[in-house]
């Protein structure tokens, strides 16, 4: 009895420590970022915002009037605008912290690990570790493709929607940061979706042959969360969310056992 109490205290003060060195990153990352948040929200942030996007750019040589492609030449610019006292304050502080959180993400997934890495088996460490490899991997590339293609796609196709000329659109400060970290975040999660696949095939609640016999209801799923994500009105942007949605659960149909 008196070693079981004493193996879960240990857990505990393991755990407190742990704890401890995350928020300690983590407040350092945060103070950094937010030291460099005006000039970063400037220069990346608020940069879809602009005709200067690059994928603005790259889209405009490449469609250049295509009945195929939507219509990104000409200027853009749209002004973000502050109606609250606080919010500019309260948005350097919640942008920092969510860019700590993204930069650290990776150390914290470490710590996880770290912790119960002694509960596992041998072969449960070198499979868990690979899972939070490529799901940290996994999660980086979809904020990037948030970021990318999705926000920007998402963003000019409802700042330029008009249901009344007589109607301006001005985007507030908290509708932008909203959507814009929503989106970004949504896509890190969207692509761990592989990862999820292979770990509901290790507990046995799904297989290779199910998910290929359920393709044509995944595909019917799949293009209605591409179209929550981007309620866009055109096809190819709608394709462009669907296309690395679908790609992945082919990907995850690879990795799921038989």
């Amino acid at each position: 009895m008196e070693e079981t109490e004493v193996t879960f205290w240990s857990h505990l003060e393991v755990l407190r420590r742990t704890l401890m060195r995350v928020s300690g990153v983590l407040l350092v990352v945060f103070a950094g970022c937010f030291v460099v948040m005006p000039d970063l929200f400037d220069r990346v942030i608020l940069a879809p915002t602009t005709s200067d996007f690059p994928l603005y750019r790259w889209l405009s040589a490449l469609g250049g009037g295509s009945r195929w492609l939507p219509d990104f030449g000409g200027d853009f610019a749209v002004e973000i605008i502050n109606i609250n006292v606080a919010s500019q304050f309260l948005t350097h502080i919640s942008t920092s912290f969510w860019l700590a959180l993204l930069i650290t993400f990776p150390y914290l997934i470490f710590e996880v690990w770290r912790f119960v890495q002694p509960a596992l088996f041998e072969h449960e460490r070198r499979s868990l570790g690979a899972a939070f490899v490529c799901g940290t991997g996994l999660f980086f590339l979809g904020c990037a493709v948030g970021y990318g293609l999705v926000f920007p796609f998402t963003f000019r196709f409802l700042t330029e929607y008009q249901l009344s000329a007589a109607i301006a659109n001005q985007i507030s400060l908290n509708s932008y940061m909203g959507n814009f970290l929503m989106i970004v975040f949504v896509m890190g999660l969207v692509f761990e979706l592989p990862l999820l696949t292979w770990l509901l095939s290790r507990l046995g609640l799904v297989s290779r042959s199910f998910l290929q016999t359920y393709r044509r209801h995944a595909v019917v799923i799949l293009l209605v969360l591409s179209a929550l994500i981007t309620p866009s009105g055109d096809p190819f942007t709608l394709m462009v969310v669907f296309l690395p949605i679908y790609l992945l659960y082919e990907a995850g149909i690879r990795f799921a056992r038989d």
